[in-house]
């Protein structure tokens, strides 16, 4: 049977705890279960499963992204281990890894769904293992670069984190990806992902006439003004364990210029300078909930409101509002003839909205600027990303050659 590992960042204390106390089975009966048995027929399975929750501890607290990333790229790495080479992940060779790797590219139709599971579902007070759960995705066009690199990333560091902990003498990930047959070196004109100028237009225009008829949407209005606005990831507007932005973290200087404070990767603190037009909607979102127009310096109010319930909002709330808006563009698009528009639309993510912010104000803001109100620890960064330099030179100087 294949079954999950790891429940969410918010049970890795109590999982681990549990681990410690060996009463794992007082929360999760039917993993303990299936620990068990796997342990009788191999005794390296505890061993591993304990390594596999202090790495996890370890380099996916900061944030739940880093978690999730991590977690789904060891765990489906652990099972893979101990179902195929019945073998603790620490006793690997090369061959094993690279065996590993082709397994990830065409993964046995019994470990993938079509559809994102829950790993555990809650019955009465005890989480059991979802039977629908599967370690892959499956996908039409195969997996990508980008999924490739970030296994062959979480990989690399958790060998690197398991020979500092003397648990591994080796760590064959480097090499095997050098070597690696389906990796592709890229060298080719990198554009990042962002809505045409039509699109955001429908996107921002759509929400703001749906205001009119359901006042609900003016948090819609105003989370895509803080996304494309203020470049914003949506962790950065989400509530996490080590931050919960409110809305004293908008401030103004002595100058009267306004600020927002956000935590960003790696626990990073920086302050988003805020544009006269997106204040217009701060305030608009503002006298929308009842308050005040412009935030005091003690306002606790969570930035993002949940309709129901107290506190903000997670990232998985957030991205849901967005689509929502999305939605409304890409019906509205093709009700108006603009088939390719809506076509496109919908391979958009709410990461996209950062990067039209971006690559918009690249064309007449200071790169340095640009680049401290997005977090980017290198100026280089901002420039490779969206103005492309070295790509405009190599282009005005090409542009003179002569046949």
């Amino acid at each position: 049977m294949i079954f999950p590992l790891v429940d969410t960042v918010k049970q890795l204390r109590y999982m681990i705890a549990h681990v410690e106390d060996a009463t794992l089975k007082t929360e999760y009966p039917e993993l303990e279960s299936q620990l068990a048995v796997l342990n009788s027929k191999h005794d390296f399975i505890n061993s591993d499963y304990e390594f596999l929750l202090k790495f996890l501890y370890v380099y996916g607290r900061k944030s739940e992204a880093t978690f999730n990333r991590f977690r789904n790229e060891i765990e489906r790495f652990y099972l893979w281990s101990w179902h195929f080479t019945k073998s603790s992940v620490f006793n690997l060779k090369r061959e094993d890894i690279e065996a590993y790797v082709d397994f990830m590219v065409k993964p046995e139709k019994t470990w993938s769904t079509n559809s994102v599971q829950w790993r555990f579902k809650d019955k009465n007070g005890v989480k059991c293992i979802n039977e629908k759960w599967r370690p892959f995705i499956e996908k039409d066009n195969g997996v990508s670069q980008q999924t490739l690199a970030a296994m062959f990333t979480a990989l690399n560091v958790f060998y690197k984190f398991a020979q500092l902990e003397e648990k591994s003498a080796f760590n064959y990930v480097p090499v095997v990806k050098k070597n690696s047959p389906y990796l592709v070196v890229q060298s080719q004109i990198n554009m990042p992902d962002t809505l045409s100028d039509l699109q955001w237009e429908y996107v921002f225009g759509v929400t703001k006439d749906k205001c009119e008829i359901e006042p609900k949407f003016e948090r819609n209005l105003f989370t895509l003004a803080c996304l494309k606005g203020l470049y914003l990831r949506i962790s950065e507007l989400s509530d996490r364990p080590q931050w919960s932005p409110v809305m004293s973290h908008f401030w103004q200087d002595s100058d009267n210029y306004w600020f927002l404070r956000v935590m960003g990767k790696g626990n990073k603190l920086r302050d988003v300078t805020l544009s006269e037009e997106f204040l217009e909607y701060l305030k608009r979102y503002r006298i929308h909930r009842g308050f005040e127009a412009l935030p005091r310096a003690d306002d606790p109010s969570p930035i993002l409101h949940k309709l129901r319930g107290q506190g903000g909002m997670n990232v998985r709330q957030i991205r849901r509002i967005v689509q929502e808006s999305f939605d409304l563009a890409i019906e509205k698009l093709e009700k108006d003839g603009f088939e390719d528009e809506s076509e496109q639309l919908k391979a958009a993510t709410s990461h996209w909205l950062r990067h039209t912010g971006a690559t918009h104000d690249a064309k007449h803001r200071p790169l340095k600027h640009l680049s401290e109100d997005l977090g980017h620890s290198k100026i280089a960064t901002t420039d490779q990303i969206y103005i492309q330099t070295n790509v405009s030179d190599r282009a005005k100087s090409g542009s003179k050659r002569t046949l």
